[in-house]
């Protein structure tokens, strides 16, 4: 699986927001002047792309040298605003790897069954992590667990990637072999091995520079 770790970790922040149609624009301008003044080393504010499921109308991404940083941004004070009626986020360390440039951010935000033994769990981390090694469509990508967790639920993962395009996600990577017949089973409620039982949130949007560097 050819690609280039970016080294040292840093510390991502994602925010999936429910926002009242008629005030996106509004607040969409004011997540961004937010994400600005942040002090993020990269940022990403988009309204998500049509086929997301519990992705929010607004997907927010900011990566930060470590904790500290973050928690002096003050970032979240810009989501009390009362048009936005549901936030679902995470935070999380760790390094993406890149091996190409791409169109569209995506963030899977998933919760594994509290009493699912480690030695699953790792097996489905190493599965989830394989997928770049058989679609070429996701050009970076990173697995992370969750350092905290709000929103619908206390989500335990989250699996980022950029994608050369919209096709690129929604064909080579959701209709791949390796997803449906291996990946799908830690997701499917009729199988003996599912893990995941609550609804994940799967949200992606238009992306004009690498964030997952």
């Amino acid at each position: 699986m050819p690609g280039t770790s970016s080294g040292a970790p840093t510390f991502g922040v994602t925010r999936l927001l429910d926002v009242a149609e008629s005030e996106r624009g509004r607040v969409l301008d004011a997540l961004r002047i937010a994400a600005d003044r942040s002090g993020a080393l990269r940022s990403l504010v988009q309204p998500t792309l049509p086929g997301s499921r519990n992705g929010g109308d607004i997907l927010v991404h900011l990566r930060f040298s470590d904790q500290a940083a973050w928690e002096n941004s003050q970032f979240d004070a810009v989501l009390a605003d009362p048009a936005i009626s549901h936030v679902n986020g995470v935070t999380y360390r760790g390094s993406p790897t890149r091996r190409d440039s791409g169109t569209v951010y995506r963030a899977l935000l998933l919760r594994v069954s509290d009493d699912v033994e480690a030695e699953t769990v790792a097996a489905f981390e190493r599965e989830l992590a394989m997928m770049p090694r058989y679609v070429p469509t996701i050009t970076a990508w990173q697995l992370s667990t969750v350092d905290t967790a709000i929103g619908t639920s206390e989500w335990t993962h989250v699996f980022e990637q950029e994608f050369t395009d919209v096709d690129g996600l929604m064909g080579p990577y959701l209709m791949h072999p390796i997803h449906w017949a291996v990946v799908d089973r830690w997701f499917d409620p009729e199988t003996t091995d599912v893990i995941v039982r609550d609804r994940v949130c799967h949200s992606f949007c238009e992306l004009a520079d690498p964030v997952l560097f």
